[in-house]
């Protein structure tokens, strides 16, 4: 999960949701990947400004495996961006700055919530109901060269704002630099705004953002957890740090894989004494979120039912608290409990609940599915030559006009430009972000005149249509199907069709996405 969060690899699964879907996915910020991609970068902002004169971007860099504001800066100008140092053995990402933020007294903050993610497969996501809000310390005012280096209003990390003169620790959650959320959904609501609306869209923004990061997280995963045998109980609370617009409209920033669960705050009170002094608003949230998290993924519910004694109302009452099924039973508004001395659930189930809504949007996972059969070799998560071979042969791409030649050009192709000439042979292959360009590569040349996404889902379907095909006809055969084949065919059973001509596209109908890559054009 670590990996899964930094910078670049995030930037790298949204920018590849951004190509299927590209108005679903405008709420993450354009991303470059430097120093690979200065020269794109450069080009880029050129021709748009070139475009569009008026345009008077700022923009914001990161390092990849940065934490607490460390190492970011701001920039006006592409050619500032600090190339020499440590970018060469630091990467970075560098982001459009999000110039006009919605500010609470007049400050700029961000949004901490903190999200579950119980399981993978099936996947299952959860919200708590309330956050932390962040502030700065200084007065926002739109970036200009005078005021690029004041971090204290540019950026809202707790742990740079908090060594600011300005820094007002505070008891109350409606007060002070660090405040909850609900208490800003409150100061929203009383000024006539929908703060419903603001949460549907940000529960939206959560499960579009795990959609895109779960594909290479299966990959991950099934590189250690054996096949058919029942691996741990694994699950992630993760810090997503969002940023509301002057129009309300929900920025992502970045996901934290391991956010801070501190509940006290440090103070110097004599030179070189730190004590630790309480922080009730950490406490109100980080608390409820780590209890419910525990409740949710307990794995002796059973023995709990055990303890309590037969016919005691109240021990029943309590675990039937503890159960799942008892977040959507409990009001969520906090109004009603079943037991006084038991808080009431504060994680909120968006998925599987919304999943008809989004599932359109898992086509990498399925893709993924597609990867993770034809690795072939356990523990590994980079797909070889043969494999990939293996894949074109038996999904039938090699009988619809593309060689076996072709497809091993292909392979060469994209994995030499991802991988580099450093590359550990040890690493070699292609990995999913690879497989994925392939998959698009082969979907634009076979299937004209549609939307990036609607050539993809229509090749996907060809591609299990037959390799079910395949796994029937050797049924038939050997009578008896492997148990670890028989998982993997199955695991996409609701989005399996008896024929690719039977398929019917997505109610989405964005606009045709750009080429991924120059080599895509359609090939004789």
């Amino acid at each position: 999960m670590t990996e899964m969060v930094r910078k670049i690899t995030l930037s790298r699964a949204m920018r590849t949701m951004q190509e299927l879907f590209p108005d679903e996915y405008n709420f993450y910020p354009r991303s470059w990947i430097l120093p690979e991609e200065f020269a794109i970068f450069l080009a880029e902002v050129h021709m748009i400004k070139d475009t569009n004169p008026s345009w008077r971007p700022t923009f914001i860099v990161k390092p990849d495996g940065g934490c607490q504001g460390d190492g970011i800066y701001l920039i006006k100008e592409p050619g500032d961006v600090r190339m020499t140092g440590n970018l060469q053995t630091r990467p970075a990402v560098v982001q459009e700055y999000m110039s006009k933020p919605l500010l609470i007294d007049k400050l700029k903050f961000d949004i901490r919530l903190y999200v579950l993610l119980k399981s993978l497969d099936p996947l299952e996501v959860y919200i708590a109901k309330d956050g932390l809000c962040r502030f700065c310390t200084e007065p926002y005012q739109e970036p200009t060269l005078k005021n690029l280096h004041q971090v204290f209003m540019h950026l809202t990390n707790y742990s740079l704002n908090v060594h600011s003169g300005n820094f007002v620790h505070s008891d109350s959650g409606n007060t002070g630099s660090k405040r909850t959320f609900s208490s800003i959904l409150n100061r929203l609501s009383s000024n006539g705004i929908d703060v419903r609306k603001v949460w549907s869209d940000i529960i939206s923004l959560v499960i579009k953002t795990v959609i895109a990061m779960v594909p290479e997280l299966k990959v991950y995963y099934q590189s250690y957890i054996p096949t058919g045998k029942p691996g741990p109980s694994c699950f992630q609370i993760l810090g997503f740090d969002i940023l509301l617009m002057k129009n309300l409209k929900p920025i992502l920033l970045e996901v934290n894989a391991n956010p801070s669960m501190k509940i006290e705050h440090e103070k110097e009170v004599s030179p070189g004494v730190i004590e630790y002094i309480p922080s009730p608003v950490d406490e109100e949230v980080k608390v409820a979120v780590i209890r419910d998290t525990l409740r949710l993924v307990d794995p002796h519910k059973k023995k709990k039912e055990e303890i309590a004694e037969p016919g005691d109302a109240a021990s029943q009452e309590k675990d039937d608290l503890l159960e799942e099924g008892s977040v959507e039973k409990l009001e969520l508004d906090g109004s009603k409990s079943l037991e006084a001395n038991i808080p009431t659930i504060c994680l909120k189930q968006v998925f599987p609940k919304y999943a008809k809504q989004f599932n359109y949007l898992r086509l990498v996972d399925r893709i993924a599915a597609l990867f993770i059969r034809f690795l072939g070799v356990k523990g590994t998560s980079k797909l070889g030559p043969t494999g990939f071979r293996t894949f074109i042969r038996n999904s039938k791409i090699s009988n619809s006009g593309f060689s076996m030649a072709a497809a091993d050009i292909l392979y060469i192709d994209i994995t030499r430009r991802g991988s580099g000439l450093a590359m550990d042979q040890r690493d070699a292959g292609m990995g999913l972000q690879a497989f994925v360009e392939a998959v698009c590569f082969l979907a634009q040349r076979r299937y004209k005149s549609l939307s990036l996404h609607e050539q993809v889902e229509l090749l996907i379907d060809f591609c299990e249509y037959n390799l079910a095909a395949l796994d029937e006809k050797r049924l038939a055969c050997n009578r008896v199907v492997p148990e670890r084949r028989t998982a993997l065919v199955t695991c996409h059973q609701d989005r399996l069709h008896l024929s690719p001509s039977a398929h019917t596209p997505p109610q989405y109908h964005g606009p045709t996405a750009h080429k991924l890559v120059d080599y895509r054009s359609p090939r004789p």
